[in-house]
């Protein structure tokens, strides 16, 4: 008797249920602090969990370490302290918010798992320097994996699906997974490199058609050492731009990544494109949105588009808020945490808001 083999289950990954210690972004809170928050406050107030958001924290060294200025000793102690951290709180499960910690932390255990001499050097170093001892989670998860996990549980609390209250359509998407979430260590990730299903398995489940296009896995165009290094910025903006000329003609309604440098090249490379080339993706001359999936996920529960932190990106969102059916005060678009209505920034030359 032959036993059937069923391959699929060899890209699936496991997620913990609770009780997570969660690893805040240095470049997410810079660039999208609404969607951090918004992820914290879908696992409290919506799924109800267990999940630790200590104060301090600090870098991965990920841009670095990956640019080769920070030594692989000073990121093994790095991520040391931070596992520490999580120990001395008696948490097992590791939630680093960007994919570029979630690729150095995969990275630094694996490492360890495989020299343990250097699981060693790092406990010493570590001790050494500062007092604390650390246990290896059990899980590293990253956020997009949890909402993705729970996306059904979520599913029945959301007021909008992602469909065009226009035309009752789906709502077309691009999916955008960061490679350091899928192609460093591609057994980590839902999927694997081959079939990555964290961000499409949400948009299928919450109503949208996923865009399947020739250019679906090429990088953002972020690259680290393409942007990083100023001379090389051009080779990360024509990255970005064959991925919009690849989707272009599939008209997709937004674009949603799992990874906070993709999100911000994919937005803000929109404005540059369209400064230099007069040029846009999209018919109207708007851009296509780019959304996190914390925004995504936000926006279909009902939370206020501008607490999300919409009004920071550079494409505009209010033609698809106006397609969702999602009520927002225009007024409120540019107000500060204080009350004060703070003035509009400047409008760019070629691309509409």
């Amino acid at each position: 008797m032959t036993t059937k083999k069923h391959y699929w289950n060899e890209y699936q990954k496991e997620i913990a249920d609770d009780k997570y210690f969660y690893e805040r972004s240095c470049i997410r809170q810079t660039f999208f602090p609404g969607s951090e928050t918004a992820f914290l406050r879908i696992l409290k107030e919506e799924l109800g969990k267990d999940i630790l958001d200590v104060e301090n924290q600090h870098t991965c060294t990920g841009i670095g370490f990956y640019s080769d200025i920070v030594p692989l000793e000073t990121t093994m102690t790095i991520v040391a302290r931070l596992f520490s951290l999580m120990t001395e709180a008696g948490y097992e499960n590791y939630v680093p918010s960007c994919v570029t910690s979630f690729g150095v932390f995969s990275e630094i255990v694996d490492l360890w798992e495989h020299q343990p001499d250097m699981l060693e050097k790092a406990r010493k170093i570590l001790f050494e320097t500062t007092g604390r001892t650390f246990e290896l989670p059990k899980n590293i998860a990253h956020p997009s994996d949890i909402i993705y996990k729970f996306r059904e549980e979520l599913k029945e609390k959301m007021r909008y699906r992602l469909v065009n209250r226009f035309t009752g359509r789906p709502l077309k998407v691009v999916e955008h997974i960061g490679c350091h979430y899928a192609k460093i260590f591609p057994d980590k990730g839902v999927g694997k490199a081959e079939f990555p299903h964290v961000l499409a398995g949400m948009i299928e489940s919450w109503g949208g058609e996923v865009v399947d296009y020739p250019e679906r896995r090429h990088c953002c165009g972020f690259g680290f050492r393409q942007y990083v290094v100023r001379a090389n910025r051009g080779y990360s903006v024509a990255n970005s731009k064959k991925k919009f000329e690849s989707m272009q003609p599939y008209e997709p309604d937004f674009i949603v990544t799992n990874c906070p440098g993709c999100t911000m090249f994919m937005d803000k490379w929109q404005y540059t494109i369209a400064e230099m080339e007069h040029k846009t993706y999209d018919k109207k001359g708007y851009g296509i949105p780019v959304l996190t999936y914390e925004e995504m996920a936000g926006l279909l529960l009902g939370y206020d588009p501008w607490e999300l932190g919409l009004q920071l990106h550079q494409v505009q969102s209010e033609r698809l808020l106006d397609k969702l059916g999602i009520h927002y005060d225009p007024n409120e678009k540019y107000k500060s945490v204080s009350g004060r209505i703070l003035p509009n920034p400047e409008k760019p030359q070629y691309l509409r808001v």
